[in-house]
């Protein structure tokens, strides 16, 4: 029995050693992000959301293959602000980015600055709406202010470039290339950011041929009057028929409306339409001319025996024409995208985000634009996909907000979240490690007055109520049930019966602008720097 004792000892001595002498495993790699924004784009836009509109195959992938959230909202309906609160994880009022006016402070802390202090490389491109060079990327080509559809100009790197070509297509190129060309050693974040859909909804040639051909269903509040709601809604200046620019929006040519005795709703209406159709070249005209131009005439032939409900109707068909038509491009960015992570086998460890930096009125209530805390503008489209963590086909209707990204991403690297932050990291609610989570949001809104004569407001929603404040020119507070009254037509504030409701809502408030650092002298101040500047 010695020798094959011996022999066994010796096979376990040297098996052993060779555990021993093997390497160690390694450190799990940081996820790689990939956050896309688009701009205005209404979660009713999305066919994963359910409201039959349109198609999005490839965004709705990130549904289908991780997580949709349904009840994600902004903390300020605006573009500017609503991007600062992205990038910094705090509310407009202490991160300084209240409306579109007031400057941006690139000094203060962003989580892409602290990604790349710990060994990220990272990119901004597209659309960021904020003044001044971005900080906190390694690579960045934004487009001035709002940017232009056709031959855009982009500042990369801080010098300004023309490019020809279509701005969706383009920056979907510039991401691609920008991930093509990487530190391929270090984890990356990209911020992909289309400035479509917003205002004035020019599509690119191949969506435009189609797209002006379709007819889409009329939202059931397109005649809204508003009788169920206070001052703020009624004075507001978002309605299609009424406000909506002839020429830029609605692409009557400008001659045409002079032939009609069609006048403009605005000051830039005609030169809206010159600025961004202006911008193409021959080619880019014709093509648009071969499309556009039998519209008009066809709309000269009609107009003089269309009522006003006839023209609301035709105004409204022309809106989603253009507006869905712009966001099929995003859509195609988005499968290029995706196709190329899976290609170069980048899709498991990379967090892909799709949102909107605010919700956007489709003919709900008669309106385009956003601003208000009604929930067509106040919810946002968030969807997610980490194989890694994200279970595929999940569903959630937690209160998550912008506020939250900053944090959620800082998580994800395995930094340490800056206490001054104030928004959460929901990673935990997507891994399935906890179902806790906030029960009620915090909303501001300061650009008034100014376009479409949004009411400063502020508000607190749970998953069922809302209570706003809207204030300066009026003080009045609106009380919405969003299970009884899911369209937000009859303010209840006052009503007997929600006596309890509004005040339990009224603590509500109390709490959140307590917990946030907001208050009535905020509001003032706020105020005063803006009629300083706008009266100026």
């Amino acid at each position: 029995m010695k020798p094959i004792l011996t022999n066994s000892l010796a096979l376990l001595t040297a098996t052993a050693g060779i555990v021993g002498c093997a390497p160690k495993e390694q450190e799990p790699k940081r996820p790689n992000i990939v956050f896309i924004m688009s701009d205005d784009h209404a979660y009713q836009a999305i066919s994963a959301y359910g409201h039959g509109l349109n198609q999005t195959p490839n965004i709705d992938r990130l549904a289908k293959e991780g997580a949709i959230f349904t009840r994600a909202t902004v903390t300020n309906s605006i573009c500017a602000p609503s991007r600062a609160v992205l990038l910094t994880g705090k509310h407009s009022f202490v991160n300084g980015k209240v409306d579109n006016i007031q400057p941006f402070d690139w000094e203060q802390d962003n989580f892409p600055k602290l990604l790349q202090a710990n060994g990220y490389q990272t990119a901004m491109i597209g659309k960021i709406h904020l003044d001044g060079l971005p900080t906190g990327f390694d690579y960045s080509a934004v487009l001035p202010g709002q940017g232009a559809y056709y031959n855009p100009d982009f500042i990369i790197n801080g010098e300004r470039k023309r490019l020809s070509g279509y701005v969706t297509d383009l920056t979907t190129e510039m991401t691609l290339d920008w991930l093509k060309n990487r530190d391929l050693e270090k984890p990356f974040c990209v911020l992909y950011h289309q400035k479509a859909p917003h205002r004035e909804w020019l599509p690119a040639n191949r969506h435009y041929k189609t797209y002006t051909n379709m007819t889409f269903r009329e939202p059931e509040t397109l005649f809204d009057d508003y009788e169920g709601r206070g001052t703020a809604a009624k004075e507001s200046e978002m309605n299609i028929l009424e406000h909506m620019n002839w020429a830029g929006d609605s692409k009557v040519y400008p001659d045409v409306m002079d032939r009609l005795g069609i006048e403009e709703t605005a000051g830039w209406d005609k030169g809206a339409f010159h600025r961004e159709v202006g911008r193409m070249d021959f080619d880019q005209r014709a093509a648009w001319d071969s499309v556009y131009g039998p519209i008009n005439d066809e709309f000269q032939r009609d107009y003089a025996n269309m009522n006003e409900k006839e023209l609301m109707q035709w105004r409204y068909q022309r809106y989603m024409q253009d507006y869905l038509g712009c966001i099929a491009s995003v859509d195609d960015g988005v499968g290029e995208l995706l196709d190329f992570l899976e290609e170069n086998g980048l899709d498991e460890n990379t967090i892909v985000v799709y949102t909107s930096d605010q919700g956007f009125y489709l003919g709900e209530h008669g309106w385009f634009d956003k601003r208000f805390m009604y929930e067509e503008s106040f919810r946002t489209p968030l969807l997610i996909r980490y194989p890694k963590e994200i279970g595929a086909g999940s569903s959630f209707d937690q209160l998550v907000q912008n506020l939250d990204f900053a944090p959620t991403f800082l998580d994800y690297a395995g930094i340490e979240i800056p206490e001054a932050m104030q928004g959460e990291s929901f990673r935990k609610l997507l891994n399935g490690q906890s179902g806790e989570w906030r029960d009620a949001v915090y909303y501001t809104y300061y650009e008034y007055p100014s376009i479409h004569m949004v009411k400063r407001h502020y508000g607190v929603a749970t998953d069922r109520y809302k209570l706003m404040h809207f204030y300066y020119d009026i003080d009045e507070w609106e009380l919405y049930d969003l299970e009884k009254d899911p369209h937000e037509m009859t303010n209840v504030y006052g009503d007997p019966d929600y006596a309890e409701v509004q005040e339990m809502m009224h603590g509500r408030l109390v709490e959140l602008r307590e917990k946030y650092g907001d208050s009535d002298e905020n509001d003032q101040r706020f105020l005063n720097e803006y009629l300083e500047v706008v009266e100026n």
